[in-house]
């Protein structure tokens, strides 16, 4: 993120995204919420990255550097707050029912509505937004050397199946310390970050059209029904209906 792009007002609308496309880094005054209707949209910032399918988006709080990645053909929807409905000063993954999908895709149609039923719609969006529950797809980043070393290493190879034991003898450091630096600069377990990593790297595949069993053997699972329930139970429906919701 070298150069950052100042808005003194995040944008509302939609923005479509080639595979690979995306939004350099910038910062916007007001807050707002990102949703990719099709695709997969991932949000980097300093502290790590968020991913969300279309049954997830975003919400990025006023003043935090980020950059988008669009992962396939992407329909990014964009929706700037004045307000912050959420009170969360960090960005987050929420859970997108049916009624707040269809309601982020009126309000940033183009053209877009008329003013009174645009202020009904942000209305009842704005409802919805607070009763979505948050969703554990942040993938932090290590600043530890050591740690990031083995994570830099995970992230070119999620398959490695090395254990924690031998990942910490490579980065010249010892499990417990390992274990212990997961704990305080990831805020979880080394085998749940490996998990989040795992995940994270296989929406990035299903978007990109590799098969199921294919992507379950370069993320990691022994077998492609074990990823299925993993997969499942992170998202709520299974890999093959990942980009048919």
């Amino acid at each position: 993120m070298s150069e950052i792009r100042h808005l003194p007002e995040a944008p509302t609308g939609r923005r479509p995204l080639t595979s690979g496309g995306g939004i350099d880094a910038h910062r916007h005054d007001t807050h707002q919420i990102v949703y990719a209707c099709r695709g997969v949209l991932s949000v980097t910032t300093d502290a790590g990255t968020w991913v969300a399918p279309a049954n997830r988006a975003i919400w990025v709080p006023a003043g935090t550097v980020h950059e988008h990645r669009a992962h396939g053909d992407t329909d990014l929807r964009l929706v700037g707050l004045t307000g912050n409905p959420l009170r969360l000063a960090r960005p987050a993954v929420l859970a997108v029912g049916p009624l707040l999908r269809e309601l982020i895709i009126a309000y940033t149609r183009d053209p877009p509505v008329p003013e009174p039923e645009r202020d009904r719609l942000l209305a009842v969006l704005l409802d919805q937004l607070r009763r979505a529950p948050e969703q554990p797809l942040h993938l932090p980043t290590a600043r530890d050397p050591r740690l990031a070393a083995v994570c830099a290493a995970l992230h070119r190879d999620p398959a490695d199946t090395s254990t924690l034991a031998r990942l910490a003898a490579r980065a010249g450091t010892s499990e417990r310390t390992l274990a212990r630096l997961c704990r305080a600069e990831l805020g979880m377990s080394f085998p749940q970050w490996r998990t989040q990593l795992r995940l994270h790297h296989a929406l990035l595949l299903l978007a990109d059209g590799v098969p199921v069993t294919a992507v379950a053997h370069r993320c990691g699972w022994g077998s492609a029904s074990a990823f299925i329930d993993v997969f499942r139970k992170a998202f709520g429906y299974t890999p093959g209906r990942a980009f048919t919701l």
